[in-house]
């Protein structure tokens, strides 16, 4: 049968397709996500069946399969075997996304030059392979063991991979490769679930672990149909200013592990190197007796972290005062401030507030309240906070301070670096001291107040 080909409309989020245009997709709810692409029919679909290496293919009571340990390949990098779960799974099909320049490639291209006798693949279709070398000589490391292939074409790939049979393939990146089963360009809709699918189904009938770089869109979203995120079996992302020296990766899938892992790194001259102790490049870095400075014990999924919050209050210098936070919600900061003038009667309607979060990171633990509001009263009184104080508590809009979770953990990493002196909620469980550290439990604002700034 002649193919002939005609427009069809997929949705960016969820893979599904429409003849026709639509304002809300009818699958997923979601609006403005239709795109036009161009496919072929009459064609016969090359779509076939996989098998998974170690399964039966037969149905089977639960009792009887068998539960022994994946097996799992180190990648000679602590962080990112710690954020997979104790290494990459045989068989797996991972996904790291990110904005560009954040450290995507390197990362990818480090795991090959420093995991000694680890045999890789790595396919790049954005770079050629004299860029990778050129890429390779600065991170330094072994590259006996790694292969370069350039190649956009996903059954020369796979075709080579089989030959090759490596123990780890990367693919840099998911949006330049392209089937010839598609006839819509690469990097659409369905090129990318495709092309995907394609690459799971190699994952599992040969057991080698697969790594795509994925990109993200301007709205911060992996780019492709969401459906991708579902086909990978462990998704991990970039975060972080490209401008700034740390980057962090977040586990935000995992088949093998935990979803609330995150890593640190930083970037210098020869790539990423790990953070093992983020607290310590967080903490103050200055002398003793500046306003404005109070460290909040905030836990980012299950890691604690201890970060420098810093505030400047002045007079509005232009009638209309000002409002302005990095890396914390600006919405946030204003209900803080019209907490502070209702509930604890500080005047600061009329004054310029800004808000820093040290590293250039951006939290979202409720647990900074209480550190934001202590180095905004700081600043106010110019008022200088013990640099081995730091804070952990919720803020209502009554005033009163309520508990945060995990307090043990925040106590221990507090205590761990030094501080003497930790403010929490007086509503919390009971928690003991660890390392010395004193606990001292407030109900409000005021009662902070008067015990911190007497």
């Amino acid at each position: 049968m002649a193919q002939k080909t005609k427009s069809v409309w997929f949705c960016s989020s969820c893979g599904n397709e429409s003849p026709k245009w639509l304002g809300r997709c009818p699958a997923c709810g979601e609006w403005n996500t239709m795109v036009e692409e161009k496919v072929a029919t009459g064609a016969k679909s090359s779509r076939q069946a996989f098998s998974v290496p170690g399964n039966s293919g037969k149905p089977m009571p639960l009792s009887e399969i068998d539960t022994v340990s994946e097996s799992r390949i180190s990648l000679a990098n602590a962080e990112v075997d710690r954020l997979l779960g104790g290494g990459i799974v045989e068989g797996s099909l991972v996904l790291i996304a990110g904005e560009p320049g954040i450290g995507k490639s390197t990362l990818s291209l480090q795991i090959p030059l420093h995991c000694k006798g680890l045999r890789t693949l790595y396919v790049t279709g954005e770079e050629s392979a004299k860029q990778v070398k050129l890429r390779a000589g600065r991170l330094g490391g072994d590259d006996s063991a790694c292969i370069v292939y350039s190649e956009t074409s996903v059954e020369n790939i796979i075709s080579e991979a089989k030959s090759i049979a490596p123990d780890l393939m990367i693919v840099d990146s998911i949006q330049t490769v392209y089937t010839g089963t598609m006839e819509s360009s690469a990097g659409s809709v369905s090129q990318i679930r495709e092309c995907a699918a394609m690459f799971l189904r190699f994952a599992k009938e040969t057991g080698i672990p697969v790594i795509l770089i994925g990109h993200i869109t301007k709205d911060g979203t992996i780019a492709g149909p969401k459906v991708l995120e579902h086909i990978v079996d462990v998704v991990l992302q970039f975060e972080g200013d490209n401008m700034r020296a740390y980057r962090l990766l977040r586990s935000i899938k995992n088949r093998f592990g935990a979803t609330s892992e995150l890593a640190v790194f930083e970037m210098t001259g020869k790539g990423l190197r790990e953070v093992s102790n983020p607290s310590e490049m967080l903490t103050p870095m200055h002398g003793e007796g500046l306003s404005g400075i109070a460290v909040a014990a905030m836990l980012d999924g299950t890691r604690p972290f201890l970060i420098e919050v810093q505030s400047l209050v002045s007079s509005a210098a232009y009638g209309t005062p000002q409002r302005s936070a990095t890396g914390f919600d600006v919405r946030r900061l204003n209900m803080l401030l019209a907490v502070l003038e209702k509930r604890a009667g500080f005047k600061l309607g009329v004054k310029d507030v800004f808000l820093n979060m040290a590293g250039g990171l951006r939290v979202s633990d409720p647990a900074c309240d209480l550190a934001v509001i202590c180095a905004v009263l700081s600043s106010n009184f110019d008022f200088a906070i013990p640099s081995d104080v730091c804070f952990a508590g919720e803020v209502g809009l009554s005033g009163e301070i309520r508990p945060v979770t995990q307090p043990e953990r925040r106590i221990a990493e507090a205590g761990r670096l030094g501080f003497r002196k930790i403010y929490v909620s007086s509503f919390g469980p009971a928690v003991s001291p660890v390392n010395g550290i004193e606990v001292v439990k407030v109900a409000d604002v005021p009662a902070l107040c008067r015990d911190l700034f007497k």
